[in-house]
């Protein structure tokens, strides 16, 4: 797709949007626990791959207004969250992660908004969103390891798997652009393989209460779908329409997973 000068303009007001307005996000608040922490810190991993993949939905014309919508809401949620765990940090080694993420991430913004998304610049765009969320995992692993618990094993993992469903999606979508990113197609398969035995793993955990099993029952039906969908990634007709039926399952799986981790993360 060709975005055109005032589609541009309106990208880069975009960026002070994003980092102004709430956009309907929780508001500002101080993390109250390690299992909080935990979840905020995995969720920051998905919005890096979030980021990406609605960058690349724009690019190629996939639900255009909604993938504006999420790039910005992204951007915002991780500013928000990016501020609360820095402050949160209770080692100077989780700190330390947090005051290399900034650099990182700052660059990363840009990128996402300094210009049109083009075919072109998408290398360069996924090589900082690993950049991004190496550091962000380091972050959740760090606060995984401060505390010491099984529970706050599972909120990183039950995290995790927002993150991997946002990054399949992006690899998708960056190989029916035709995007040159080294691997995609290894990338994305070894993602679909680590989120299906993760499925697993958290079914059968003690902690798994009666609520927790219930939606992830939701979510391993969400994901027969969405795994389809992603399977016919070499198809080149329907090409379109598969991406769209991609960026869109991984939204719905997306918002099952993220209720799942917060019902660990309340787990005394």
């Amino acid at each position: 797709m060709q975005f055109i000068g005032s589609r541009r303009h309106w990208l880069k007001q975009g960026l002070a949007l994003a980092t102004s307005a709430s956009w309907g996000l929780p508001a500002l608040a101080q993390i109250s626990s390690l299992n909080e922490a935990i979840n905020k810190a995995g969720r920051q991993r998905m919005l890096s791959q979030r980021m990406a993949k609605a960058w690349l939905a724009m690019g190629q014309g996939v639900d255009v207004r909604r993938a504006e919508k999420i790039l910005f809401d992204s951007m915002s949620w991780f500013d928000r969250q990016f501020v609360e765990l820095k402050a949160y940090a209770p080692t100077p080694e989780i700190e330390a992660t947090y005051k290399a993420l900034e650099p990182v991430w700052s660059e990363y913004k840009s990128a996402l908004v300094g210009a049109a998304p083009d075919r072109s610049a998408a290398p360069i765009l996924l090589s900082l969103d690993a950049k991004v969320l190496k550091l962000a995992h380091q972050g959740t692993v760090q606060l995984e390891q401060y505390s010491g618990k099984a529970t706050g094993k599972l909120v990183n993992m039950a995290g995790r798997q927002r993150m991997l469903s946002q990054r399949t999606a992006k690899f998708y979508l960056s190989q029916s652009w035709g995007a040159a990113v080294p691997e995609q197609v290894k990338e994305l398969n070894v993602a679909r393989q680590e989120f299906a035995q993760a499925l697993v793993t958290l079914s059968n955990a003690p902690q798994a209460t009666p609520a927790i099993k219930q939606e992830l029952d939701l979510a391993r039906q969400q994901w027969i779908f969405f795994d389809n969908a992603l399977s016919r990634i070499g198809e080149k007709a329907g090409n379109l329409h598969h991406a769209t039926e991609v960026f869109t399952s991984s939204e719905n799986i997306l918002l099952v997973m993220d209720k799942v981790t917060g019902l660990y993360s309340k787990l005394a």
